[in-house]
């Protein structure tokens, strides 16, 4: 077996004999000193900029250059041995291990998308920060501090100990590898799209190229060093993705209340953006503009109620379009443009039947009046309230149970010294978490006033350059688009179509400051991905490798050996989730969304009550993980168009994502159904329960 080289430039756990204290100081100074040393990259790179360096360059330094630093880390932290690569070494103090786990937490949906979320929804957003923060809170109550008394690597380690049955608990561990597997996954692909994202976006390479980039830096770091290298990793990308955040939205509160805390500046801010959007329900200009998309919608209503004879007559409609521009002689781009509407047209009526009930929906909503930012549960009319209020508790319910089962999550409590430093580092987990999720909404808050007051109301002919910038990154689906639609030439709110994705990552050009920023945000976003990425590749190898060969297909396999395996097997599953993400699977947020209901419904229900109910048995977990894994599973397919079914389908008009609220109940109903059906678990499940609730 070979052994960990001792680096001294890298924080490594210390001596048995190093105090606690002494080792957590020893760190502090690194991570102080890398801390000292970024801020002055960022100095350095900001006079190159004054002194006329090309931006592009700016991007390319950004990108590569904390790249490397994560893959040199990982190539410093790299190890062999099985408690390092698993959990290292369970030597993590309790404050950094809750700044690596903020880090894991802290994905793409957190940093890209939630505060477009925030902007998009107004109020109803707040259910994503609510669900995830108070998640955190059954963590360190129900789950978190019991699974580090067992002592163990993986979750399905506990469930199996827990649920031995008549032949072990290898169907109990058989089960919860593949609920990890699928929840892990689903995690993860969204978080390498918003590696794509980030890197296509601020250095100009094809999406794809971007991926594969993130990946390589995710594999040398969680391949080489595993727990370890992704532990002192993720700090690093904490510190990292915290200033990205932090310094525009800092100068976004100075210019707009001259108060440099963003949750006081949201505050003074919040009622001057509800004075904004009164005065542009009622504008004429906006209502006009209203007016236009109503009567769009009516028109694909038309359309609707006439087929098949308005499809036929669109098709030829639009094919004589194309040869009427050919004959009259008419440019390129006008014969292109027809060209392009007519591959698009619906190839049958099924096709027109669905396109055009979209396009009647997304026009009827763009023609309802300016949403109140603050107002919770708008609408028209209350039973369509409670709707919204019923979907936002189902939201916040599913996220906080599904942090609590997250494995990627769950398992870095593995990693502390004791059953004390677990309970101390779900604190400061939560506490540097809150640190981020205090700012989000007033970053959402003050872009939608800067956009409400600076963007609205402008000339068409003088647009800031931000726009033409992000209308040009994806020609196909733009992430900005502003049309002129009552031929005023001024800029009015129901003309701006904005994707949540962007408000982040466009924050340093709407606040006008330098580019040098820009490329910030896009370092601290790739943290968030990647950091995200590599806990869950490393949950993804190490249960097939831990769990499935090892304690399934080859007990007698060598220590060397098994980290080798979970080694492979990690470069596997990376790649497969690199090309998965390659074909642009949805928004972030909503991949995430549904990642958290499979994992409350699948591992929650078992989890807890493993820990808390003498009586729950082997048959009972058993029955309730694929019942709360199948309901929620089959609500989202039968309820959600994207997935082939309806939103006709709703039960109690819940939305897709929120399907946990279904399978978790359904889970904890059939566990303790079938457990007082069934025999009682044996003395050594009741007396793991025992030692693991004894003080």
């Amino acid at each position: 077996m070979t052994k960990p080289m001792t680096r001294p430039t890298l924080p490594q756990p210390g001596k048995a004999a190093m105090s606690n204290k002494r080792y957590s100081t020893r760190l502090a100074r690194y991570y102080g000193w890398f801390t000292a040393g970024f801020v002055f990259f960022l100095l350095v790179l900001t006079i190159l900029e004054r002194e006329g360096f090309p931006r592009v360059w700016i991007g390319y330094l950004f990108l590569f250059a904390t790249i490397l630093l994560y893959a040199w880390i990982g190539v410093i932290s790299r190890t062999s041995e099985v408690s390092e690569y698993y959990v290292a070494g369970r030597r993590v103090p309790a404050v950094f291990n809750g700044m690596a786990t903020a880090a894991d937490w802290m994905s793409a949906a957190t940093f890209i998308s939630l505060a477009g979320g925030l902007y998009l929804q107004g109020f109803d957003g707040l259910a994503y920060i609510m669900g995830w923060t108070g998640g955190f809170c059954l963590v360190a109550l129900l789950i978190a501090p019991y699974l580090r008394k067992f002592g163990q690597y993986t979750v399905p380690d506990f469930l199996a100990a827990r649920y031995p049955g008549r032949y072990g608990g290898g169907l109990v561990r058989m089960l919860a590898v593949v609920a990890i597997i699928l929840v892990s996954f689903t995690y993860v692909v969204a978080q390498i799209y918003g590696v794509g994202l980030i890197t296509s976006r601020f250095t100009g390479i094809d999406f794809s190229i971007g991926i594969f980039l993130g990946l390589a830096s995710i594999l040398v770091c969680s391949f080489l060093g595993g727990m370890r290298a992704i532990t002192w990793t993720q700090i690093a990308q904490y510190i990292i993705l915290m200033l990205a955040y932090m310094i525009p939205v800092v100068w976004l509160s100075l210019k707009h209340t001259d108060n440099p805390i963003p949750p006081i500046a949201y505050g003074k801010i919040l009622p001057k953006l509800a004075a904004r959007e009164r005065q542009l329900a009622n504008d004429p200009r906006e209502l006009q503009v209203r007016a236009i998309f109503r009567q769009r919608a009516q028109d694909y209503d038309a359309k609707l109620h006439s087929l098949p004879k308005s499809w036929e007559e669109g098709g030829i409609e639009a094919r004589h379009h194309v040869e009427d521009l050919k004959m009259n002689n008419a440019s390129l781009l006008e014969i292109r443009a027809a060209e392009r509407e007519l591959n698009d047209y619906p190839k049958d009526v099924d096709e027109a039947r669905r396109k055009w009930q979209e396009a009647r929906t997304a026009n009827m909503a763009r023609a309802e009046p300016v949403v109140p930012h603050a107002t919770p549960f708008p609408d028209t009319d209350r039973a369509s309230s409670n709707v919204k209020r019923n979907n936002f508790m189902a939201l916040v319910f599913c996220l906080m149970v599904g942090t609590a089962a997250l494995p990627h999550i769950l398992v870095r409590y593995y990693t502390t010294p004791s059953v004390s430093d677990t309970r101390k580092s779900v604190f400061w987990t939560l506490f540097f978490v809150m640190l981020l999720y205090l700012t989000i909404p007033a970053l959402a808050v003050l872009v939608k006033y800067d956009i409400y007051t600076q963007l609205v109301g402008s000339d068409f002919a003088h647009l800031p350059s931000w726009v033409a910038y992000w209308a040009n990154v994806d020609k196909v689906n733009p992430l900005v688009s502003i049309t002129d639609l009552n031929h005023d030439g001024i800029v009015q709110l129901g003309e701006i179509v904005i994707d949540g994705d962007i408000v982040v990552l466009a924050t340093p050009e709407i606040a006008g400051l330098p580019y040098v920023m820009s490329g910030l945000i896009a370092a601290g976003g790739l943290a968030a991905a990647l950091s995200t990425a590599d806990g869950l590749l490393l949950t993804i190898s190490n249960s097939l490798s831990h769990d499935l060969y090892y304690k399934t297909i080859d007990p007698g396999a060598s220590t060397q050996k098994r980290v080798t395996v979970s080694k492979l097997l990690l470069l596997v599953v990376a790649l497969v989730a690199a090309y998965a993400a390659s074909m642009k699977p949805g928004d972030i947020l909503s991949v995430v969304g549904a990642a958290f209901s499979l994992a409350a419904s699948a591992l929650f229900p078992a989890l807890v009550l493993g820990i808390f109910w003498r009586r729950a048995n082997q048959q009972g977990a058993v029955a309730g993980m694929i019942a709360g894994f199948a309901l929620c599973v089959y609500y989202m397919l039968h309820a959600n168009p994207a997935l082939g079914g309806a939103s006709a389908n709703q039960w109690f008009q819940i939305a897709p994502i929120s399907a946990g609220v279904f399978g978790v109940p359904a889970g904890f109903l059939v566990i303790v159904v079938v457990s007082l059906l069934t025999p009682k678990p044996d003395r050594h499940a009741m007396a793991l329960v025992d030692h693991l609730r004894s003080p």
